[in-house]
This record gives C-alpha cells, sequence and structure tokens, in this order.
C-alpha cells in the first residue's frame, strides 16, 4: 500500500502542529532569529542575573521551537523515508538541530565560568531563576565533562558529519529489499522488516524458516557494510564521550541520566546467573513444539495451540482500554482521547519507518507510529505505545518545558506497566485453561524479548564498544562470531543457533543509540514491580504511580522510580522480575507435563 491509499483516519494529524508548510516555514524563520539573539548573549552571564535569566529563557523558547519543528519534520519523514519532500525537509531540520547545538554550545561552558558563590547571589537575587535551579544544576553536577566554548562548538559542528545513524535509517528503511517468504503449501508472501516478525510467529514451520532465511541471507550480502556503519557510529560514541572527559561511551551514555555505570554490570551480571531460567524455557519450548531440533526461527513461534485470532485495530482500542481499568477512569479517558483524535498512525504502508514508536511535541499531544497487522502482540504495542504517550501526556500538563522531558532510563517503565496490567486482565477474563496458557506464554515471551534478549543486546554492546575503547577495528567477521556466540549462551545447548543468527545484529536500530537498549531490561523489572502493586490494589500506589508519571526530569532516574518504591541502584527489582518469570514458567511446566 502507497502512502496515498491510507485512509485519512488511520493517520496521525500532523496538522495539529503545522497546519500549513507556511507555519512551519515561518517557526524555522523565528528560530533563526531566536539564535541570533542568543548569540548577542554570549559573553553577558557575569553581568548579572537578569542577563542569566534572559539567557535561560531564551535557550528554552529555542529548544522548545526547534522540537516543534524535529517533531514534525521527523515524523512526516517517517511515515513514507521514501518521499524525496520530506527526506530533504527531515535532513534540513537536523541541520537546523546542528545550528541550535552550535549557537549555546557557550552558554554551559559560560555558566560554569560562573564562581559558585556568585551564581548563589543570582539566586537571591532574582526569584525567577529559581524555576531553572535543577537545569543549572545538572549543569554544574557535570563540571569536569563540560569544555570550553569554543571547543563544545567545534564538537557540535562536528557532529554534522558524524550521522551514520542516518545511513542505516536510509539503508534499513528505504533501499533493503527481501526475496518473498514461502509457506508449506508453496505461496509466497511478500517479505519486510515490519512483517518479518508475524511470519516467525507463524505455526507454519516452512514459513517461518523461509522468512528466517531470506530475512539474513540478504543482511549477509551486506556485512562489510554495515559493519562499517556500526563500526563508524562505535567511533564517534567513543571520541565525543573521551573528548568530554568520560572513559568511554558507556560511562558518557549512562551520566546522561545519572545512572551509575554499576547499574548496567549488576543487569548483565543478574540475567546471566539466572540463565539456566531461560534455558528451561527454551527446553520447554522444544518439546511442545514437538520438534526434533529447535532451531532460531523457533523462538517467536506459538507453542499453544489457539484458534488462529486477528484482531480489528477497533478490537484493540477496546481490549486496551478494558485492559487499562486499574489505572482509572482518567486514564481511560485520555486514551479515548487519543484514539479519537488520530493521534496515532496505524498501518503499513510502503517506505514507512519500521516498528513503533511515540513522539511529540510539547504543548500539542503525543503521537504515535504503529505497523498494524492485527495480532496479539500489535494488541500489546498499542497499550505499550500509548504507556509512552500518557507519560508524555502527564509531564507536560504537569511540568514546564524544561522539566517536562524524562530521561530515557525509566522511559520503558509506563510502556511496561501498561502491558502487564494488561495481560493480567486477559487472563483473568478468560475460562479457556488452554487461553490462559497461551497468555502465559505470551507474558513469557515478553520476558525472553525484553529481560534476556535486550540484556544480550546489552552485553554485545559493552563488549564491541570496549573493543573500540582499546583501538580495535571491528569486522564484520568478528561482530558476527561474537554475535552468535551471544546467541548460543544465553538461549543454551537445546536451541541450534543456525549459522545466520550471525548476521541479525545487523538489523537492530536502537545500536546506533549507544547503550540504550539495556533500559528495555531495567524498565521492564520496574514495570513489574510497580504493576504487581497497582493489582494486588496496594493502597495509594495508583496515586504514587501517576505522581512518577507526572514528575519529568525533576529528579533523577533513579530517585524517580523511589516514587513507587522501586531501587534500581540495587539487584532486587531485577531478580524479583526474574522469580515472577519463573513463577509462570512452573506453572506452564506443570500444566503441560503430560503433552
Amino acid at each position: 500500500m502507497k502512502r496515498s491509499e491510507q485512509k485519512t483516519e488511520n493517520t496521525w494529524k500532523m496538522e495539529d502542529i503545522y497546519a500549513l508548510q507556511a507555519d512551519y516555514d515561518a517557526d524555522v524563520r523565528r528560530l533563526e532569529g531566536l539564535l541570533g539573539q542568543l548569540a548577542a548573549c554570549q559573553g553577558t552571564l557575569g553581568e548579572g542575573a537578569d542577563r542569566l535569566l534572559a539567557a535561560m529563557q531564551l535557550d528554552e523558547e529555542i529548544r522548545r521551537t526547534y522540537e516543534r519543528l524535529s517533531v514534525y519534520a521527523g515524523q512526516r519523514y517517517h511515515q513514507d523515508t521514501g518521499d524525496a519532500v520530506y527526506q530533504k525537509l527531515n535532513g534540513e531540520a537536523q541541520i537546523l538541530g546542528v545550528k541550535v547545538a552550535q549557537a549555546d554550545a557557550w552558554l554551559n561552558p559560560e555558566l560554569l565560568a560562573l564562581p559558585e558563590e556568585k551564581l548563589a547571589g543570582y539566586f537571591a537575587e532574582k526569584e525567577g531563576l529559581e524555576a531553572y535551579r535543577r537545569s543549572i544544576e545538572q549543569v554544574t553536577r557535570r563540571r569536569a565533562h563540560v569544555l570550553d566554548a569554543k571547543t563544545e562548538e567545534l564538537l557540535s559542528r562536528a557532529g554534522e558529519i558524524a550521522q551514520a545513524d542516518n545511513i542505516f535509517s536510509m539503508f534499513n528503511n528505504a533501499d533493503i529489499r527481501f526475496p518473498d517468504a514461502v509457506d508449506s503449501e508453496g505461496n509466497q508472501h511478500p517479505l519486510t522488516i515490519g512483517k518479518y516478525i508475524s511470519f516467525v510467529e507463524s505455526r507454519d514451520r516452512a514459513l517461518r524458516k523461509s522468512a528466517f532465511e531470506n530475512l539474513y541471507s540478504v543482511y549477509a550480502q551486506y556485512s562489510n557494510t554495515v559493519a562499517a556503519m556500526y563500526y563508524a557510529n562505535a567511533k564517534q560514541a567513543d571520541f565525543f564521550a573521551k573528548e568530554h572527559g568520560y572513559a568511554n561511551a558507556r560511562e558518557a551514555a549512562l551520566d546522561q541520566n545519572g545512572v551509575p555505570v554499576s547499574v548496567y554490570d549488576n543487569l548483565v551480571q543478574t540475567i546471566n546467573d539466572r540463565l539456566p531460567a531461560m534455558h528451561r524455557y527454551v527446553r520447554l519450548r522444544k518439546k511442545l513444539l514437538g520438534v526434533s531440533e529447535l532451531h532460531m526461527y523457533d523462538v517467536y513461534a506459538r507453542v499453544i495451540d489457539r484458534p488462529e485470532r486477528e484482531y480489528s485495530f477497533e478490537e484493540a482500542k477496546q481490549i486496551v482500554k478494558r485492559g487499562l481499568a486499574p489505572l482509572g477512569e482518567d486514564y481511560q479517558a485520555l486514551l479515548q482521547e487519543g484514539f479519537d483524535n488520530r493521534w496515532i498512525d496505524v498501518y503499513e504502508n510502503e517506505g514507512k519507518r519500521t516498528g513503533a514508536y511515540s513522539w511529540g511535541p510539547y504543548g500539542v499531544h503525543p503521537y504515535v507510529l504503529l505497523n498494524f497487522h492485527g495480532s496479539l502482540d500489535n494488541v500489546f504495542t498499542l497499550a505499550h505505545e500509548m504507556g509512552h504517550a500518557l507519560h508524555s501526556w502527564h509531564s507536560d500538563h504537569a511540568l514546564p518545558f524544561r522539566y517536562a522531558g524524562y530521561r530515557i532510563f525509566v522511559a520503558e517503565v509506563a510502556s511496561t506497566c501498561n502491558e502487564a496490567i494488561l495481560i493480567h486482565d486477559l487472563m483473568e477474563r478468560t475460562e479457556d485453561p488452554k487461553e490462559r496458557l497461551y497468555l502465559i506464554n505470551h507474558f513469557l515471551d515478553k520476558f525472553k524479548g525484553t529481560m534476556f534478549r535486550q540484556t544480550m543486546f546489552a552485553e554485545f554492546e559493552r563488549e564491541t564498544h570496549a573493543a573500540v575503547e582499546r583501538g580495535e577495528t571491528l569486522t564484520a567477521e568478528q561482530l558476527c562470531t561474537y554475535y552468535r556466540e551471544l546467541n548460543e549462551r544465553y538461549f543454551g545447548p537445546d536451541m541450534i543457533a543456525d549459522p545466520a543468527i550471525a548476521y541479525e545484529w545487523e538489523r537492530i536500530p536502537h545500536f546506533y543509540t549507544p547503550f540504550y537498549v539495556y533500559q528495555y531490561a531495567t524498565g521492564f523489572a520496574a514495570a513489574i514491580a510497580i504493576s504487581s502493586r497497582i493489582l494486588a490494589g496496594e493502597a495509594g500506589i495508583v496515586e504514587k504511580y501517576k505522581k512518577f508519571l507526572s514528575s519529568g526530569s525533576t529528579l533523577d532516574p533513579i530517585d524517580l522510580l523511589k516514587i513507587c518504591e522501586v531501587d534500581m541502584s540495587t539487584p532486587e527489582p531485577v531478580q524479583r522480575a526474574l522469580d515472577v518469570f519463573e513463577s509462570y514458567l512452573d506453572e506452564l511446566e506443570r500444566a503441560t507435563q503430560e503433552l
């Protein structure tokens, strides 16, 4: 389906950001004027509290305006990455983003140059500065990692040419093509990245194998090219981290969220210690599938028989709204508002960005991109992305722009909490024992895909970036070999690590935002802790949870989660989540022991 063939009601309402292209263009001109005004503030922060306040207010207006421009251009591009008009608009927006970074590159160094006693005097003198205290303290906290103004400007300009992520996006979304997948009856099915998962979830093993082999046979042809992209991106991350005084890219990435590196290492170690549970699950999958050999193309296959069911999008919305009732009528009303007012871009079309996400500019409303195909997993994706969206809605409505955005570390909590609450509702409603087992297996698959798989990705990143830090070159052979070894260790002896799985790393877009994926696993663990309390009816937990949703970046992520009594600085939440995994695994093993 071409973009022009989509029904309007199934597309997001971009006019809510800019009704006309002329409005967008006017904001570009306004932003350029604001950049000039900010440039005039350089060198004045030491002249008085009024000057500092004016610069902070101006910088905030610049960033808010640029966010609106960037979201509009980015989402227009994502709805059809092959559209030359929006390719150009998005490219220009990225260049504008570099200009924004260049324009205020002097601000933090000049702020850090103010003596602490002078800065304290400014706060005492100018009441309006109090609103920016946390923003300023976040800068001074990282004093050792902010360079002089000239160097910061140079590094910002260097960002314009460091675009391995953009090259990968164009390759993976607009250019790459795959042979059709073929089912057991010889029928051909057009294979896209968006449809791949639905094929490997099929009960038709021939279709699973065909989709798996056809997808990765193409990636295999481009291994050297993709390895060069990955290496360039890792080198870029290492360069910017070390120039800012960090030991490595991992330390730099985690410090942006105020997260200790020990949290990352605790996650990897805890998951590795509990891999026998994952191996038990793999062994059970092999038994339930009734195969003599379990292959990597069997990883997503449903192992509990259940009538094939395709959900319409209308049904999906109803299921999600009903399932999230424990979060209150106000939460359900917000879901309905998003459903009714075209916050969501629903179906796949040619050139559309793969996967799903939530994004949106402050002062408008959140948006959700889907590629909905009607599976149960798609229903959970809707719940997941609306969790992101309503997290943003709560923060945006409770806080000013400067504090409304939340850190990536907590970004997956609301989305995963929604999924955990929804699946509990579905389990409780069913009267069919097999349906319950199907849902339990679905939940176990979520653990597998998030707690285990994302931690495997995190371990891949940790080791490959460490090689770059040591001055080594990453080759396609090295990356493929290590990735296959990780799969062998994580999935255990009952899984055949097919040679093609070695190329899977090539299709993971999150690797181009280094050290992002571990937060899916930590966020999942936190969400299981919070959702368990909500479902248990713990007094006050829903109110605490909504306070968390409304707190943006007013606290560091570790402290935000403590609002809900979850302490991610310890391994305990990860251990508790894995205890839940094993309890459901026990139930599934008992119920299927005679099969």
